[in-house]
């Protein structure tokens, strides 16, 4: 949709810009005869031989320094440790695992960071989703036949939806412990369904010692 109205913006301009420049022409040109239009000849001149410096207050831009890119710095079976360089300190690492459905294809991400100095939270993760979840009904997570528990999402973009947890101590050595965590999801056009995802839980201590810890 938003495409859309920018392309259609963008065309509306270019018409009125193409009307306006029409008009100008006709304005300060001379009709000859045969019903010809001609310019200045000083100003054409100068079109032809372009501008003599900048127009004032135009801005010209700036280099936008490239991204460093995320690398997989080490992996402990079904979980990755995935880390981003930074400029004079230690790269920045977080555990991180896709999800995928029973053929394979991709449909969750779960990435996980240690905390310190947070009170009883000890551990942040963000829990992807595909667009067209209902986020109404929270995202559950729940560690083997563990109870579970229910999170607000907190945003979505164009690659899905988000929902930012905190964990405390408590449920970090049940991750550690388990053997499966499972998510679970409500689509918007069945919103009487429920879509569990599975979350392997081998290799979690391992990575979870690896990843960083941020200062809250």
């Amino acid at each position: 949709m938003t495409k859309t109205l920018l392309h259609l913006s963008l065309t509306a301009l270019l018409a009125l810009s193409t009307a306006a420049g029409a008009q100008e022409t006709t304005t300060d040109g001379e009709v000859t005869s045969d019903g010809q239009t001609t310019t200045d000849g000083a100003a054409a001149a100068g079109d032809a031989d372009g501008p003599s410096a900048p127009v004032a207050g135009l801005d010209t831009g700036r280099e936008i320094a490239e991204e460093s890119q995320a690398y997989i710095k080490e992996t402990h079976d079904d979980w990755s440790v995935r880390c981003f360089p930074t400029e004079g300190g230690e790269d920045m690492c977080q555990m991180y695992q896709l999800l995928t459905e029973s053929e394979g294809n991709p449909v969750a991400e779960f990435t996980l960071y240690r905390l310190e100095g947070a009170g009883n939270i000890v551990a942040g993760a963000t829990i992807a989703v595909p667009l067209g979840t209902l986020l109404t009904e929270e995202v559950k997570l729940s560690v083997d036949d563990g109870k579970a528990k229910s999170y607000a999402y907190s945003f979505c973009t164009m690659g899905g939806c988000f929902a930012r947890i905190g964990l405390t101590g408590p449920e970090v050595e049940a991750l550690k412990k388990g053997a499966q965590a499972q998510i679970e999801i409500v689509p918007a056009q069945a919103p009487d369904q429920n879509v569990s995802i599975d979350v392997s839980l081998s290799g979690f201590t391992a990575a979870y010692n690896a990843a960083s810890t941020l200062d809250k």
